[in-house]
């Protein structure tokens, strides 16, 4: 219908539509609806402080995403494409990201406390300052990643890739790091080392 927002999968099927005006009012529309919207395209979408808590965004592509800010609260993030967005400031607190592809994604200052990230793709990407208080990260590929003053208190880290990665002043009291490859990690002024 002519002037309405509509949400496609990766096939280009149809999942939702409504009248809104943007791409972000429409999707927090379809989350109170309680609309599935695993493998939807939100690729390149304008979620700056939107309210998803809860979603189902199972296997969605949100590559380049401007989620800044956004509420993204126990949401299904599993095996989502999340490839360079900006997730500054994010609250992603219990989120399941189990496999999602965060590859040189901005993540400084957000909330990753609980979530599950195993064997997520963090190459590269800039967690600086984030809280990744108890996550679980293992078998996480954080090669490359900057992680200076990240609280990693109590994550599991086991089998995680670590290789090159910055971690100056990071918090890593508690933590499992089982098997965990380190080489070249920066660990200058690490906690719990």
């Amino acid at each position: 219908k002519d002037g309405d927002m509509e949400i496609y999968d990766n096939n280009r099927k149809l999942i939702y539509s409504d009248n809104s005006k943007t791409i972000k009012s429409t999707l927090q529309k379809a989350v109170k609806d309680g609309a599935d919207l695993m493998d939807a395209d939100l690729t390149g979408a304008n979620l700056r402080s939107a309210d998803l808590n809860g979603a189902n965004l199972r296997g969605a592509d949100l590559h380049d995403a401007d989620l800044r800010d956004a509420k993204l609260n126990n949401v299904n993030l599993s095996y989502a494409n999340l490839s360079y967005a900006d997730l500054t400031g994010a609250n992603l607190r219990g989120s399941d990201l189990n496999g999602a592809n965060l590859r040189g994604s901005d993540l400084r200052g957000a909330n990753l406390r609980g979530s599950d990230l195993r064997g997520a793709n963090l190459r590269g990407s800039d967690l600086n300052g984030a809280d990744l208080n108890g996550a679980n990260l293992r078998g996480a590929d954080l090669t490359n990643a900057e992680l200076h003053f990240a609280d990693l208190r109590g994550a599991d880290l086991n089998y995680a890739d670590l290789t090159n990665v910055d971690l100056r002043g990071a918090d890593l009291r508690g933590a499992d790091l089982t098997n965990a490859n380190l080489d070249y990690a920066d660990l200058t002024g690490v906690k719990g080392m």
